[in-house]
C-alpha cells in the first residue's frame, strides 16, 4: 500500500466506526429503532415482521475474485467457476442464517474499485479468491473497511497468500482464512452479526474475527519421522562448489538478482534469449529423444493425458536443456517456461527434462527464478538432493503446507537413492505438455527453503511428509506435510518472499544455519 493510501486508512479508523458503510450516529439510530420496534413486533403482519428480522442482518458483499479461465489459469483453463460460486454461496447462507450475503463476481482491480464506489449500506466483505491474479482483494483490504478473505484451496493460495500477509503487516481490517473446511469460514463470517450490536465497532468485529479465526487452526500431530541420514558437505567445501558453478537463465533477466547471486555465492548467472534454446531444440537427435520418451513411459505408474508425441517433444527439450549446459559448463538451468510456450517461443514444456536433470544431481528449475534457482543448487551442493520448487497451498484445518507444482524429483534422497512412482500427466494451468506427478515418500521430514542474496536472509521451515494429495485443481505433483512449529505464524512472510519456496527431504536445520553464516545470511524461521 502507498503511504498516501496508509494514511487514509489509518485516518478513517480514527473515526468512530468510520470503517463500517454506518457511521456510529446512523448505526445506533438504526439500532434504537430496532429496539423501539422489537416489542410490538407481534402486532405487524407476517411479511412485515420478516422484513424487520432482516434489517437486524449485517448485509455482507460476498465477492469472488477470479480471472476468466478461457486460458491458463489456476485452477485450471476452462474451470467451471459459476458451479464453485453457486456451490460456496449455497454453503455459507447454510452455515450463517444471520448474514444476508449479497454476491459479486470480480476479475481485476478496477472492478473492485467501482464495486467499493457504488456499494451503499453494506456492513463488510467476504471476499472468497476462487483464481489466480486480479488484484482485487488487495484494493479491498486496502479500502479499510471490514474485510474476510479466504483461500479457494488451489485456485486463489498464491494471491491469498500475498494478500493476506501484506494486509497483516499493514495491520488493516482483515481476518484471513485459508482451510479446505467452508466451515471455518463461515465461523469467521458470522463475526460480521457483531456490527449489528449496540455499540459495535471495528475493533470489536475484528477481535471476534481474529478469535474465530484462531479456533480454526489444527494443532500438529505427531511429528516422529522416519530415520533419514542426509550426507552433509562441509559448508566450506560447499561454498567452493557455488563458486565454480553456473546458472543458465533463459527467456529473461534480473540484473540485479544476478548480481546478487555473484556477490553472494560466486555462482556465474548467463542470460540466454529463447532463440538459442529453441536453436538447440531444433537440433535434437530425434531418435534420441524417442529413447527418452520411451524410457520414461516405461517407468512410469501410469500416462494419463499426453500422447507419445507430445512425450518425444519432452525428450527433445530436454536434449537441448543438456546441450546448453554442456555448452557454457553449467550445473543449473532455469526457464522462462510460461513465458516461452504461451509466446510460442518454444514448442515443448521443460517439466520432464527438469525432473531427469534433477533426478541426477543437477539443477532444472521454473519460470526464470532465480532465487529458487540458487536455493536448489545450494541446498544440492549442501547435501547432494534435490530441491522441489512449487507453489504452497495452506490448510490450517490440517495443519498442513501443501507443495504443489508441475515439476518433481523422483530421487528425492539423491541419484544414488531409491526412486519413488510418478505418473506422466499434462501441464495443469493449460492441459497440454508432459509433466512429472511424483508420488513422493512419506513419514520423512522435509526442509524448506529460500536463500535470498539481495534481502541477505534465508526464509525456514519443516514439516513431516504425510499426504500425496490427489486433486486435479492446480499443479500434478503436491505433496503435503505436517507443518513443524505456529501454523498462524507461517501466514505471515509471503509478501516479503513471494510464492515460491524450495522444499529438500531431510532434517536439515543445522546444516541450514551453518551453511547461512558461512555466506552471512540470517536465517528467518517462518514457522
Amino acid at each position: 500500500m502507498s503511504e498516501p493510501m496508509r494514511q487514509s486508512v489509518n485516518s478513517r479508523l480514527a473515526g468512530s466506526c468510520a470503517c463500517c458503510m454506518l457511521n456510529r450516529r446512523r448505526f445506533l439510530a438504526g439500532c434504537a429503532a430496532c429496539v423501539a420496534g422489537a416489542g410490538g413486533v407481534g402486532l405487524l403482519s407476517p411479511r412485515r415482521a420478516a422484513a424487520a428480522e432482516d434489517a437486524t442482518k449485517p448485509r455482507v458483499r460476498l465477492v469472488y475474485s477470479y480471472a476468466p479461465s478461457t486460458g491458463p489459469i489456476w485452477p485450471n483453463i476452462g474451470y467451471d467457476f459459476d458451479r464453485r460460486k453457486k456451490e460456496l454461496t449455497a454453503a455459507l447462507e447454510a452455515a450463517c442464517p444471520g448474514i444476508e450475503f449479497k454476491p459479486i463476481s470480480v476479475q481485476n482491480a478496477d472492478e473492485a474499485k467501482k464495486m467499493l464506489d457504488e456499494d451503499k449500506g453494506i456492513d463488510g466483505y467476504l471476499v472468497y479468491i476462487l483464481g489466480l491474479w486480479t488484484g482485487a482483494p488487495r484494493v479491498i483490504a486496502a479500502s479499510g473497511r471490514p474485510t474476510v478473505c479466504a483461500d479457494d484451496l488451489y485456485g486463489g493460495s498464491g494471491e491469498f497468500l500475498i494478500a493476506n500477509a501484506a494486509a497483516r503487516r499493514a495491520k488493516l481490517n482483515v481476518a484471513g482464512v485459508s482451510s479446505s473446511r467452508v466451515e471455518d469460514v463461515a465461523a469467521v463470517a458470522r463475526c460480521f452479526e457483531v456490527l449489528k450490536k449496540p455499540g459495535a465497532t471495528v475493533d470489536a468485529f475484528m477481535a471476534a474475527a481474529e478469535a474465530a479465526r484462531r479456533k480454526g487452526l489444527k494443532k500438529p500431530g505427531d511429528l516422529k519421522c522416519a530415520e533419514d541420514k542426509a550426507k552433509i558437505t562441509d559448508p566450506a567445501d560447499c561454498l567452493k562448489k557455488l563458486k565454480a558453478s553456473t546458472m543458465l537463465v533463459v527467456g529473461a533477466n534480473n540484473p540485479t538478482m544476478a548480481k546478487g547471486i555473484q556477490d553472494v555465492f560466486g555462482t556465474k548467472v548467463i542470460p540466454i534469449d529463447f532463440k538459442e534454446l529453441h536453436g538447440a531444440y531444433e537440433q535434437a537427435d530425434q531418435d534420441e529423444a524417442a529413447k527418452w520418451a520411451d524410457r520414461w513411459m516405461k517407468r512410469a505408474e501410469k500416462v494419463v493425458e499426453p500422447g507419445r508425441d507430445e512425450i518425444v517433444r519432452s525428450g527433445a527439450m530436454y536434449l537441448a536443456e543438456l546441450a546448453l549446459l554442456k555448452k557454457y559448463s553449467a550445473q543449473a538451468i532455469t526457464i522462462n517456461c510460461l513465458g516461452g510456450f504461451y509466446d510460442n517461443h518454444i514448442k515443448a514444456y521443460p517439466c520432464l527434462g527438469f525432473a531427469q536433470l534433477n533426478d541426477d544431481g543437477l539443477i532444472g528449475a521454473c519460470e526464470a527464478d532465480q532465487l529458487s534457482t540458487i536455493t536448489m543448487l545450494a541446498m544440492n551442493a549442501l547435501t547432494g538432493r534435490p530441491g522441489y520448487i512449487s507453489d504452497p497451498v495452506i490448510d490450517t484445518s490440517k495443519n498442513q503446507i501443501i507443495y504443489a507444482h508441475c515439476v518433481a524429483s523422483t530421487k528425492v534422497f539423491g541419484p544414488d537413492g531409491k526412486s519413488n512412482p510418478y505418473l506422466i500427466r499434462s501441464h495443469s494451468e493449460d492441459r497440454k505438455g508432459a509433466v512429472v506427478q511424483s508420488l513422493m515418500p512419506l513419514g520423512f521430514m522435509t526442509t524448506t527453503v529460500e536463500f535470498h542474496p539481495v534481502k541477505k536472509a534465508v526464509i525456514f521451515h519443516q514439516g513431516k511428509a504425510v499426504a500425496n494429495v490427489d486433486e486435479d485443481k492446480a499443479c500434478r505433483s503436491k505433496l503435503a506435510v505436517e507443518v513443524k512449529g505456529d501454523m498462524d505464524k507461517l501466514l505471515a512472510e509471503w509478501d516479503q518472499w513471494g510464492w515460491h519456496r524450495v522444499t529438500v527431504y531431510g532434517d536439515l536445520k543445522e546444516p541450514v544455519n551453518e551453511l547461512a553464516k558461512a555466506l552471512d545470511l540470517k536465517v528467518i524461521n517462518e514457522a
